[in-house]
């Protein structure tokens, strides 16, 4: 679809659509509320537990002796709160070895407050630097690959989602492969633990729609999941998002926003404090 003739300007925000998961998305839209901008929530996905036997079985069993691996790789913040629901896991035996990885600072800061109740040392943590450029596992290779090598033994903390199923592979669960390939390359043995399960969207009464209130100018979609765009297409497959803008806080992210037929894609890193800064720099006004 070609969006240039109505390709939206930057201006006054008449609302802004966050679709992050219920608990997250909450929680930004109470802070982009305190910084005036006119903030609502309309999650595309939904997360919850695992429902399959054998990953919750799985699940218990990493939980109980996660000690056996030499790193744990948590994708997201959501695989972190998972992993380490309350309870879920006793204190470790020392000395712990065991480092434990996260692509991005807010997958980092769960994980320093999850390690902190089980007594666990936070510098035990590796993940990309405040000032990356991105924070994804091409950023985080150059940080642990000095660590990965014949032997290691790496766990991938991820999700699944319910409409595509793992392949039969080793690595239980859905995501990008590019870092396990990487580990696998130099030698590790690389196994996975789904720890949530991503759900199509259960709708609350007033987001059909918002959702199509928010196809018209002055609407700022923030997206920060490719899975979301995929099941905006789902929900309002006649929209025409030529008159909103999507903030992407990835390229992938940003690219699925085009060709989901938004008039204008800018893009961000995904913090909450990157986003205020980058909705600020493009002169929009809440």
């Amino acid at each position: 679809m070609d969006t240039t003739a109505r390709r939206p300007e930057p201006g006054r925000v008449a609302r802004l659509i966050v679709t992050r998961p219920a608990t997250e998305a909450a929680h930004w839209v109470q802070v982009l509320h305190a910084h005036g901008w006119p903030a609502h929530a309309v999650p595309l996905i939904d997360i919850g537990e695992p429902t399959s036997p054998e990953a919750r079985a799985a699940l218990q069993a990493w939980r109980a002796d996660w000690q056996r691996a030499d790193a744990l790789m948590f994708v997201s913040g959501a695989a972190v709160s998972h992993f380490f629901a309350e309870g879920a896991l006793a204190r470790p035996v020392e000395p712990v070895n065991t480092r434990f990885w996260a692509p991005g600072p807010g997958t980092a800061r769960l994980l320093a407050q999850a390690l902190t109740t089980l007594g666990v040392e936070v510098d035990r943590i590796d993940s990309p630097a405040e000032d990356a450029d991105q924070f994804d596992s091409e950023h985080l290779w150059p940080v642990v690959a000095p660590q990965v090598h014949a032997g290691s033994r790496i766990l991938i903390v991820r999700g699944l989602s319910v409409d595509a199923p793992p392949g039969g592979g080793p690595v239980a669960g859905n995501g990008r492969d590019w870092l396990i390939r990487q580990c696998e390359a130099a030698g590790a043995r690389v196994e996975g633990c789904v720890a949530y399960e991503r759900r199509p969207p259960v709708l609350a009464e007033g987001d059909a729609q918002r959702m199509l209130e928010a196809a018209k100018a002055g609407s700022v979609w923030l997206f920060s999941s490719s899975e979301a765009l995929a099941a905006l297409r789902v929900l309002q497959p006649q929209a025409h998002w030529g008159a909103a803008t999507a903030l992407a806080t990835h390229p992938r992210i940003a690219q699925a926003a085009r060709e989901t037929g938004f008039g204008r894609v800018i893009e961000s890193r995904p913090s909450l404090n990157d986003v205020l800064r980058a909705l600020e720099s493009e002169r929009f006004a809440p």
